[in-house]
């Protein structure tokens, strides 16, 4: 039998979406599953982004431009503008997703065993992408005890190397909802010019913040423009995730240009969710408003509930709407598996994200979850009443 490539041997599966057979499994003996394990809000889809799509009037669903359509781009640059980031259309390519944006970036700024230094607990597929591309990951850890706050600016500077190309943020965090603050972002763009590197922003939470903080874009700064790139996504603003439309932005034009050869070699993002996207960009600030407000009750929630179990540790996120959990159990992965095979509280069950698959330092995060609170304050109460019931009779 031919063998299969070690890429792909190497390749990670996802924390997030790994545990879905033993999901499956639980309701089909009928129970409850409460999923908290992936981001995928309940939010409805903005109805003008949806009726742009039953009402449009193509003949031919035909590839647009490989950078994406004109039109959209101008839209997408005064998205921005409003946001107090100034880019022309020019500065930005519409991907397949958030996750082809960061694919380009990889693509266009690093060769095979270069580094790129990460905060973690990161997005999972950040592990993935790196694997795809062939670069390697340098982890920065941040602590649940810190609140996930981003390591002294020294830290950083310890692990440059000469294969160093880049440091990559995710801001807000996606799995902590840990927010940079300015002052985090200025300290990290002295070290990106001090060393000729490139700091990649993956923003797709960014309406997300809470408490009063605003979110500073790494395109906000300035002096990075040869050194900022910026992913970015329609599925979580507009809880749009099944359109699989990104960006990736940056005014280094040397970036733009290597990139555009990638999104070449796809052809083009898809038309009609273009077209929807589009039209979501007209979104009243309402929808935002209310998003928020949501989010911010669904958060509270989640937290005070979590902090009245024994022995669990819960950071308070700032953005997005993920947390990490500590649990008082050693290997979260076997419990997540547990939960859904074996236990059950009124029917009910819960599937969470084993955090061990959010680090790449081995041994880091096995008795964490992630939990998106994707789900309404009720049924959030009654997801962590089954977490709490269950640790209660688990057994490592």
């Amino acid at each position: 039998m031919p063998k299969i490539s070690n890429k792909g041997i190497n390749m990670p599966q996802s924390p997030i979406r790994k545990l879905v057979p033993y999901a499956e499994e639980a309701n089909k003996k009928g129970k409850v599953v409460y999923y908290l394990n992936i981001g995928q809000p309940d939010i409805k889809t903005p109805t003008i982004a949806l009726d742009a799509v039953k009402v449009h009037s193509l003949d031919i669903l035909a590839y647009s431009r490989s950078e994406g359509s004109e039109d959209y781009r101008k839209k997408i640059a005064n998205y921005y503008k409003r946001n107090n980031i100034e880019i022309s259309h020019e500065d930005l390519i519409v991907t397949t997703g958030g996750s082809e944006a960061l694919l380009f970036a990889f693509g266009s700024t690093m060769d095979e065993n270069d580094e790129i230094i990460i905060p973690e607990p990161f997005y999972a597929n950040y592990n993935g992408f790196s694997t795809v591309s062939g670069i390697r990951v340098v982890p920065v850890i941040s602590k649940i005890e810190d609140n996930f706050a981003l390591p002294p600016i020294e830290e950083f500077e310890k692990l440059i190397t000469p294969k160093t190309k880049a440091i990559l943020i995710c801001n807000p965090g996606n799995p902590t909802g840990y927010l940079y603050s300015k002052e985090e972002i200025r300290k990290l763009a002295s070290i990106v010019k001090k060393h000729d590197l490139f700091l990649i922003a993956d923003e797709v939470y960014r309406e997300f913040v809470y408490d009063g903080i605003e979110h500073y874009s790494i395109l906000q700064e300035p002096g990075l423009e040869n050194h900022a790139i910026v992913v970015d996504s329609v599925s979580k603003r507009y809880s749009m995730c099944g359109a699989r439309i990104g960006y990736l932005v940056s005014k280094n034009k040397e970036v733009i240009q290597t990139a555009l050869k990638f999104a070449q070699a796809r052809l083009s993002p898809p038309t009609l969710a273009q077209i929807a996207s589009e039209a979501a960009l007209d979104t009243p600030q309402s929808y935002f408003d209310d998003v928020i407000e949501e989010y911010v009750k669904r958060r509270n929630v989640l937290i005070s509930e979590l902090e009245k179990i024994e022995g669990v540790k819960v950071a308070k996120p700032n953005g997005a709407f993920y947390c990490i959990a500590e649990l008082p159990v050693k290997n979260a992965d076997h419990f997540a598996k547990w939960l859904l095979e074996s236990f059950d509280y009124e029917n009910n069950t819960v599937m969470v994200a084993p955090a061990a698959g959010f680090y790449s330092t081995p041994g880091v995060g096995e008795n964490q979850i992630r939990i998106a609170y994707v789900l309404n304050a009720d049924s959030l109460r009654i997801a962590v009443k089954v977490i709490a019931e269950a640790l209660k009779v688990y057994k490592d």
